[in-house]
């Protein structure tokens, strides 16, 4: 990808974002642009860095691997934002700052148990299967308090809010509304655990929707960087 295009992109969403905080009466700033670098190579993502974005959301964990050794000297901040498998949790605990995608507590207490003591707190969100979908992963929000407690008693772990990935929707008004659910599951974590601040949510096709209903970080990948480079799955 030319230098160019990129910069025009970045500062494309960039806008959209500003646009859509003051819209819903937001401060921009409160918003992080999380740059979604799966399928991209490390040359892709040292350019991203060079034009202001810092940080970026691996969906693959030997893939995510080799981009953090090559750009090692680089200033970044690495999210995971897959599925997660039990036999990959310690290369998340040694190697990641957030993981987005804890969905039950044998993951999370895997990772507390490998963060090396030397690294600051895991960051981690907790993934929520808010449209109900069958293919999606995540935890079921009747079941979301049960879990979130018990995350945020584990050491080395600093729980910081919810993530989702809601189902397609045709119209702001529906993109809006699954959305607004997680919001609402999150204020309702925050009479137990008031530290929580996090809403993960919102990609390159909702991301105005999401801000309108608090989301904190935007996951994209698309409008920053054009059609996947390869297809793959997940």
């Amino acid at each position: 990808m030319q230098t160019e295009h990129l910069a025009q992109r970045i500062a494309r969403l960039l806008e959209r974002v500003r646009l859509s905080a003051e819209k819903s009466q937001r401060a921009p700033e409160g918003i992080r642009v999380l740059a979604v670098s799966k399928t991209r190579d490390a040359e892709e993502v040292r350019a991203a860095a060079a034009l202001g974005l810092r940080d970026f959301g691996e969906n693959y964990v030997q893939e995510g691997l080799a981009k953090i050794e090559a750009l090692a000297g680089l200033d970044l901040c690495w999210h995971f934002i897959g599925p997660i498998q039990s036999n990959k949790t310690r290369a998340l605990a040694e190697h990641f700052a957030w993981v987005h995608s804890v969905d039950r507590l044998k993951i999370a207490q895997r990772l507390s148990a490998q963060r090396p003591a030397q690294l600051p707190d895991l960051q981690v969100c907790l993934q929520v299967n808010i449209s109900g979908e069958d293919s999606k992963s995540g935890v079921d929000p009747s079941e979301l308090l049960a879990l979130a407690t018990a995350v945020a008693q584990l050491p080395r772990l600093q729980l910081r809010g919810l993530m989702a990935i809601p189902a397609p929707a045709d119209t702001l008004a529906r993109q809006r509304e699954p959305f607004a659910r997680l919001r609402d599951a999150l204020v309702a974590l925050q009479a137990t655990l008031p530290t929580l601040d996090t809403l993960s949510m919102g990609m390159s096709g909702d991301l105005e929707a999401a801000i309108a209903e608090g989301a904190t970080i935007v996951r994209v990948g698309t409008d920053l960087f054009g059609p996947r480079a390869t297809p793959r799955g997940g």
